[in-house]
């Protein structure tokens, strides 16, 4: 036998049957019982003979991706439709299992699952190479592992059998998706020179400003000859219409990426997993932070990103179709990475940014440092990614300490409000509507943010 292959037990008992009854037959003389221990011992026989000459080889490969760099396939959330229960869900990881087996392969059993989830098998045919699709739920983004697939082949006759060969560990960065929100909140002054919102510049391409006796510097193609004809009927002064100008807005996401807990209070302490079918903080953090550079690049504004777990150079400001998928491949990468680092002082921002702060709020770093922003003169949201708890399973000793830690939380957002910054929460509310009323707070006139 090869190296791996060994007899099954109805082979192994077959030929014991045929060879018993050969020795019965020989020794009591009668041909009849040894006629019928031959069938056996043939067939076991031949059944050997023809088994494979190699073991079996599997890969699992990442499937055609609808999305850039993933295959999730995601359920768009519509703005009024209600709070979002299972965010960032729907997804659907697609991957294909190639399996090579020799000649002689009567079927090959397939076992393919991943860690912390339930695992499939089937029993199927295999004419030297197949591919086979495998898809596999998942509510989770970032980088992770890929399904692992085993196989165990099977000879002819189910005379023999291979050990189990495991295809290789796959990592796969799933992209978070995006969600269509609608309009956004603006920072209190645009600094831009281009873009699709006005601003209390005067210049070209905005809405009506005033109507102004012609100067030095006017255009003539902007003479409102009905207004002149009303009050200079002679022509001896003209008029002219002034429109304010286009600008664009800048906005920083800021990712709080030092917890990510998830629907149950009994894992943060690190010691029990989070169910891969629960979205973590972060995952939620993800798909919030994707969401709005969407909406905010596809308007024309400049988008950048920065990280408050770790100290590293952040996504400098910017727009355009590049731009998204930079912003969406770090969000990607966005991880807890060791200890977090204490932070002296908040993050140095551009002048006359929207501060958007994705966090649980779970500790004071993100509501000091968003404090901080808002004092500075930065129009802040704050923006809640605390996935909808379930305690129903908690005891009375689990009971008390979640209690504290959520009403020190309570009073620090509360706090927040206080000073100016405007709390969206992610997933136990509606975020579509909630930033559709920021957005008309700041579009009240053209280029005025809510009132300091």
């Amino acid at each position: 036998m090869n190296e791996g292959w060994r007899r099954t037990s109805s082979t192994a008992g077959a030929l014991a049957a045929g060879l018993l009854a050969l020795l019965v037959g020989a020794a009591t003389g009668r041909p009849e019982i040894a006629v019928l221990g031959v069938a056996p011992v043939v067939a076991a026989a031949w059944d050997l003979a023809r088994r494979p000459g190699a073991r079996a080889e599997v890969t699992v490969r990442r499937g055609r991706a609808r999305l850039p760099d993933q295959g999730l396939e995601r359920v768009h959330h519509t703005p009024g439709s209600g709070p979002i229960d299972d965010a960032p869900g729907s997804g659907r990881l697609r991957a294909h299992v190639h399996v090579d087996v020799s000649d002689g392969t009567a079927a090959v059993r397939l076992r393919v699952g991943r860690a912390g989830s339930t695992t499939a098998e089937a029993l199927v045919r295999v004419d030297r190479a197949r591919d086979i699709t495998v898809t596999v739920a998942t509510v989770r983004t970032g980088p992770q592992d890929l399904v692992r697939a085993d196989v165990r082949v099977v000879g002819a006759g189910f005379a023999s059998i291979d050990d189990p060969v495991s295809s290789d560990r796959q990592q796969v960065l799933l992209l978070p998706s995006a969600l269509r929100l609608g309009p956004m909140p603006l920072p209190f002054r645009l600094r831009g020179l281009t873009g699709e919102h006005e601003s209390q510049r005067p210049g070209d391409g905005g809405g009506l400003r005033d109507v102004h006796p012609f100067a030095p510097g006017d255009r003539l193609r902007r003479v409102d000859w009905r207004v002149t004809a009303r009050r200079s009927p002679d022509l001896s002064e003209l008029y002219v219409r002034r429109t304010f100008a286009l600008a664009d807005a800048v906005v920083m996401l800021v990712v709080d990426s030092r917890d990510d807990v998830g629907p149950d209070p009994a894992t943060w302490s690190g010691f029990s997993p989070v169910r891969p079918q629960d979205a973590t903080s972060l995952d939620l953090a993800r798909q919030a932070a994707a969401s709005i550079a969407r909406d905010l690049v596809a308007a024309g504004d400049r988008v950048g990103l920065d990280d408050l777990g770790v100290r590293r150079r952040p996504v400098a400001p910017g727009g355009g179709r590049r731009q998204l998928d930079r912003i969406v491949h770090r969000l990607a990468l966005i991880h807890p990475e060791g200890e977090p680092t204490v932070r002296l002082r908040a993050p140095q921002l551009p002048s006359g940014v929207l501060v958007v702060v994705f966090s649980t709020f779970l500790d004071d770093s993100a509501a000091r440092a968003a404090r901080s922003w808002r004092r500075s003169g930065h129009r802040v949201v704050a923006i809640d990614v605390l996935p909808r708890l379930r305690v129903g399973a908690l005891n009375r000793r689990e009971r008390l300490p979640l209690r504290l830690v959520l009403m020190e939380r309570t009073d620090r957002l509360a706090d927040l409000t206080a000073q100016g910054v405007e709390l969206v929460p992610w997933a136990t509310g509606d975020p579509a509507v909630e930033l559709i009323l920021l957005s008309r707070r700041s579009h009240r006139r053209p280029g005025v943010g809510v009132a300091r």
